[in-house]
């Protein structure tokens, strides 16, 4: 299940203003016109480049799937889209997914949430996307994004709003369409600006006369659907209601909508053409969190009669003896058979949530949860500690192949499950990655060439880059968001994480993170603001420092018994990362952003005094990070103010001038002949933020990503393999972990 307390997405969203804020937001007028050719790509950078392979370590989805949209008319083709990773399309031949927006660069970052996506049913090349992830002050405009060979290459349309892929009601239907009637008509329903129409595949947009008003913080059009030749389309602001045009002109209320249900958010909605049935599902809330009621209606779209169907009402008895409230969310028909539609419940945590299929128009049900054989031994973290997975959490989207009429998948905040004969059950979900990626650490030695700290899924024990982790998610305790991991650089089989966890938030390894203990004891504080933790070199002493997730700071303790114990540092800049030195083990360092000065510490982390200041100032995301094999070897990354460095434990800094801007900094194997490791950066050496590598302590860099491979937003963490010349590690916001190697 999810952590207990906020994941990604919540910390992302409310750390953006600080973080992101360098990106300036797009303005626009009553109509967006088309960007110039090429603008999703950033320009290429001047200076020297190298060319890299660059493919996702393997973990499989981790991130919520919020829709997935089988083409009606060519086998095989679907697509799936993601609230912060981007928009997919399902390679049938070889079974798995091919990522479609790596292409968004750091500038661009804010598209890479996919609100919602259309394709054409007479043009099946054709590909359209509504992207745009949040919708606050500080966040840029939404585009669309139209393709004419299925997403491999793209033209960009600018809009004057603001789109929220990972807002709340990022699970509801497609809010884009292509007209019925016109393929060169297109329709977008924003929350927060009204219905906007295009008249030219998308190249130019308009605000639609639609009688609704727009609300700043409602969810607006929650999705367009297509019946026959009439176009439908949900307002979920003040009072639900449903309207229809069947001229693209005016627009009307759909009559007798169920009382009950006027009073909830319409979720989605599925035409089923042979009995012209409109199945629409209600829940009292956008989700997918905070949902505790719901149902399903059919709309007879000849009669105009409407037919409560809702499979099992909320607010029974659960078997725990607990009330079982959810809502409804994903809906599908069968193009195959008629009658036959598929409904999921959504935030059922009592229950379990399950897919609901019927085959008689609704009249009568079967919870295919209660037949299902589930197989995640490709993706064993989905058992989540427990020695049976569950069939799923946040449901709001579900397919059927056209095709293929046993065929069925559902997204999950985690994965994609399929079937193909309704009862067993296993991810389809190889090639999509979506993971947050927080903390990388790549040991020197061990069987274990990577181990991540991510969003929602704790930490990850890679022994193969091209498999899951084996061992599933790090357990004993099973974490949400990991805060915190570290080595101890000469004693690298001693590993140690933290994180959100319903129990401990904290736990060591002595086997280089394939099996973990608990700390035997934590500060009180850790339950409520775990953070980041360091390690001395010689794994003595732990210096964990404590970050409430609405960023409130703590004092850092310390404890030199394995955890057993800990004690207050009153002289540690509370919020400060703390570093250890890799070679002395009394040496540890911290930078206090808040008022630009490094703190160091000669007696194992007892005692902090100031050493440099004077330095970058006013951002959280600054970071130190000390050069493997040599005591005092700091650099520090301080965003648009650029690189620094220091050789005698933070003392003193240079600028390095090489680059003027650096996000986050890492270390590799030297070249051959080189004394100095390999430093990777995510950075800008130019006009463009890139990631480079430099064999020469940062007086050259190199260039090692391309213009087809920049995924928004990597500025988090980087690091080098300590075994490997040229092999780099990358985390990204939504695309997992990137890896490469020179080409």
């Amino acid at each position: 299940m999810p952590p207990s307390r906020p994941g990604r997405r919540a910390v992302l969203t409310a750390g953006a203003a600080a973080g992101l804020a360098a990106v300036p937001a797009l303005h626009g007028t009553a109509t967006a016109a088309d960007s110039p050719a090429g603008t999703v790509k950033q320009p290429a950078a001047a200076g020297a480049t190298q060319a890299h392979r660059w493919r996702n370590v393997v973990i499989g989805g981790t991130g919520f799937v919020t829709g997935v949209l089988f083409h009606p008319r060519v086998e095989g083709l679907a697509y799936a889209r993601t609230d912060i990773g981007g928009a997919y399309r399902w390679d049938a031949r070889k079974r798995s997914w091919t990522p479609l927006n790596d292409d968004l660069g750091w500038d661009d970052h804010n598209l890479l949430g996919v609100e919602a996506m259309a394709v054409d049913p007479h043009h099946p090349d054709r590909l359209y996307l509504a992207v745009g992830t949040y919708t606050q002050s500080w966040a840029g405009n939404g585009a669309v994004l139209r393709s004419d060979d299925r997403g491999t290459t793209w033209s960009r349309t600018d809009l004057p709003v603001k789109l929220g892929a990972n807002e709340d009601g990022r699970g509801a239907g497609e809010r884009l369409i292509v007209d019925p009637r016109d393929s060169d008509t297109l329709w977008l329903g924003s929350r927060h600006d009204g219905l906007w129409r295009s008249t030219d595949r998308g190249a130019t947009w308009a605000r639609a006369d639609f009688p609704a008003e727009p609300s700043p913080t409602g969810q607006g059009v929650t999705f367009l659907v297509a019946a026959g030749r009439v176009l439908y389309a949900s307002w979920a602001d003040g009072g639900a209601t449903l309207r229809r045009s069947r001229d693209g002109v005016r627009w009307e209320d759909v009559p007798g909508l169920p009382g009950g249900a006027a009073a909830r958010v319409p979720i989605r909605a599925a035409y089923d053409e042979a009995s012209h049935a409109l199945y629409v599902t209600f829940a009292d809330a956008p989700g997918p969190n905070g949902q505790s009621d719901g149902g399903v209606h059919r709309l007879d779209t000849v009669t105009g009669a409407w037919t409560d169907v809702t499979p099992v009402r909320p607010g029974g008895t659960a078997d725990d003896g607990s009330r079982d409230t959810f809502a409804y969310g994903g809906v599908a028909v069968d193009a195959r058979r008629p009658g036959t539609v598929v409904v999921t419940t959504n935030n059922r945590w009592a229950q379990v949530d399950t897919v609901f299929r019927s085959t008689d128009g609704g009249r009568s049900w079967v919870s295919l949860k209660d037949s299902a054989v589930l197989d995640v031994s490709e993706t064993p973290y989905l058992r989540w500690g427990e020695p049976q997975p569950k069939f799923g959490w946040w449901i709001q989207t579900v397919a059927v192949d056209p095709f293929d009429s046993r065929h069925i998948v559902y997204g999950t905040g985690a994965t994609l499950y399929g079937t193909r004969d309704l009862v067993h059950w296993a991810p389809e979900i190889r090639g999509l990655e979506e993971s947050s990626v927080r903390q990388l650490v790549s040991p020197p030695t061990g069987r274990a060439r990577l181990i991540s700290g991510l969003g929602d899924i704790g930490v990850m024990y890679h022994d193969s880059l091209t498999a899951s982790p084996s061992r599933g998610m790090a357990g004993n305790p099973v974490f949400g968001t990991a805060t915190g991991l570290a080595l101890a650089a000469r004693k690298p089989s001693y590993v140690v994480r933290t994180g959100w966890a319903s129990g401990a938030g904290g736990a060591y390894s002595h086997d280089g993170g394939r099996t973990w203990q608990p700390f035997r004891s934590q500060p009180e504080i850790a339950a409520t603001a775990p953070g980041p933790i360091a390690v001395s070199a010689d794994g003595r002493v732990l210096l964990w420092s404590f970050v409430h997730w609405d960023g409130s700071t703590h004092a850092t303790h310390r404890s030199a018994d394995g955890g057993t114990t800990w004690a207050e540092v009153p002289t540690f800049p509370k919020g400060a990362t703390p570093v250890a030195d890799p070679v002395d083990p009394r040496h540890f360092y911290a930078y206090d952003t808040a008022a630009g000065t490094v703190y160091r510490s000669t007696d194992g982390g007892r005692t902090f005094t100031a050493g440099a200041d004077g330095l970058a100032s006013g951002d959280s995301q600054f970071r130190i990070a000390a050069a493997p094999g040599r005591c005092g070897d700091l650099w520090l990354s301080a965003k648009w103010n650029g690189l620094f460095r220091s050789t005698d434990g933070g003392r003193t800094f240079t600028r390095i001038t090489s680059c003027w801007a650096s996000y986050s900094l890492g270390f590799g194997k030297a070249a051959a002949g080189a004394r100095y490791p390999a430093v990777f950066q995510v950075g800008a050496t130019e006009q463009i933020t890139a990631v480079y590598r430099s064999d020469d302590e940062g007086a050259s860099w190199t260039r090692i990503n391309d213009d087809a491979h920049q995924w928004g937003w990597i500025g988090e963490t980087i690091t080098g393999d300590p075994r490997r010349h040229g092999r780099v590690y990358l985390g990204t916001n939504g695309r997992g972990i990137q890896y490469a190697d020179p080409a």
